[in-house]
């Protein structure tokens, strides 16, 4: 399968660990691979509701019989679906545009930024990760494709000295921007901080730095594609930990549990701006089955009460890890909240010893990633149903391999 995957599909596609997992099927947090064995998934956020739940299988089963269309035409669902993610946001914000990925929401980010503001410069951070199109390809760093040519990059607010330090950083970037005789359109931000190592503390930092950018002329874009839908286990998006009030929002990954569905909410005036001289129309974006995934995965959340096992269970989770870290040196933080943890190793060779644990963990039947600048952070983000004998699955094989020499 290796070798055919090679020649049909071409060199672009990467895989995670030394020994790849060929998966068939999966359920909740488990997935199994061919041989029938089963891994514990402590990595994708795509699945937020869990792998193949019922509810949301149902639901993009009974619609695709139904009616599957674009929204050229009245239909019920992107509307109701519209309503119900606004309802989850600060009343400022009052139009949702959807699409099919969170990298065309960010890239319809960027466009609406530049109408409304009339500028065109952009800052993100050090080791970000926003997308895949041309434009957002060149706002995210973590690729190591070139940056965009008004695009600047602030280092993340790890180890920051108190809450305006990445504020200062923000003015230091947006006068970069001025000295080569740019303006600031926005400043985009993964409100994690996901791929810069999971940095999500003191709660209430970015609220500097969005007022830093928007006193330059510029918006305030929160990147929810990752922090989004309950993960942080203290609220439903990760901004608002912070007390603020993005311009635009965007999200996609976990937003229909594995069907294919994204959104960019903004504020109406700023997307009044973009309209009045621009249309946006997306063929895909909101279809009718798309949007009863999405709603099925509000659903569960909401009757489940994922957030609040979210916060739970994190808290078991990280309280496992720092028991492990006080016996085993190579831990020397533990950043996040709620599911989404950042467990940053250290030592001589720390990215080699990442790799190692990573790899050690697919071996013993859990998969995690890794994340940050010299990828030496554990990055660990289960779908949101897990349980207690799960998370001391994961902490009791994180330990075990953490104790291999």
């Amino acid at each position: 399968m290796l070798t055919r995957r090679r020649e049909a599909m071409g060199p672009t596609y990467s895989l995670f660990y030394n020994e790849p997992v060929h998966a068939v099927r999966a359920e909740r947090v488990w997935i199994y691979d061919d041989t029938g064995r089963r891994y514990l998934d402590a990595y994708n956020n795509v699945p937020i509701v869990g792998h193949c739940h019922p509810h949301v299988v149902d639901a993009i089963t009974r619609q695709a019989g139904t009616l599957n269309t674009h929204t050229r035409y009245i239909t019920d669902q992107p509307v109701q679906l519209a309503e119900r993610l606004l309802g989850t946001m600060p009343a400022e914000i009052d139009n949702m545009v959807f699409t099919c990925s969170g990298s065309e929401a960010n890239d319809l980010s960027v466009r609406v930024s530049k109408a409304a503001t009339g500028n065109t410069g952009f800052i993100v951070t050090s080791y970000a990760y926003h997308g895949t199109t041309e434009t957002i390809a060149g706002m995210s760093p973590a690729t190591g494709l070139a940056l965009g040519k008004d695009v600047v990059t602030v280092e993340a607010p790890l180890g920051a000295k108190g809450p305006a330090e990445f504020a200062d950083r923000v003015r230091d970037a947006i006068a970069l921007l001025r000295s080569r005789g740019v303006r600031p359109a926005g400043l985009m931000v993964d409100t994690n901080f996901s791929s810069d190592g999971v940095i999500t503390d003191p709660a209430g930092f970015l609220a500097h730095a969005a007022d830093a950018i928007r006193a330059a002329g510029g918006l305030f874009i929160a990147d929810e594609v990752q922090p989004g839908f309950g993960r942080t286990g203290e609220a439903m998006w990760g901004f608002q930990r912070h007390g603020i009030v993005p311009d635009i929002v965007t999200m996609g990954k976990p937003m229909g549990n594995g069907h294919p569905i994204a959104a960019m909410a903004v504020r109406s005036g700023i997307m009044k701006a973009f309209a009045s001289t621009a249309k946006y129309f997306n063929t895909f974006g909101g279809n009718t089955v798309a949007c009863a995934a999405s709603m099925a995965v509000l659903d569960v959340i909401e009757s489940e009460s994922l957030m609040a096992n979210a916060a739970t269970m994190g808290q078991r989770l990280r309280a496992g890890i720092e028991g492990l870290a006080e016996r085993h040196g190579r831990i020397s933080e533990i950043r996040g909240t709620g599911l989404f943890l950042g467990v940053q190793i250290t030592g001589d060779d720390s990215k080699a010893e990442t790799a190692r644990i990573v790899n050690g963990l697919r071996d013993a039947g859990v998969l995690i990633g890794a994340a940050g600048r010299n990828v030496d952070v554990l990055k660990i983000r289960p779908p949101l149903p897990i349980r207690s004998a799960e998370i001391d699955l994961l902490i009791d094989s994180l330990g075990a391999v953490l104790a291999e020499a």
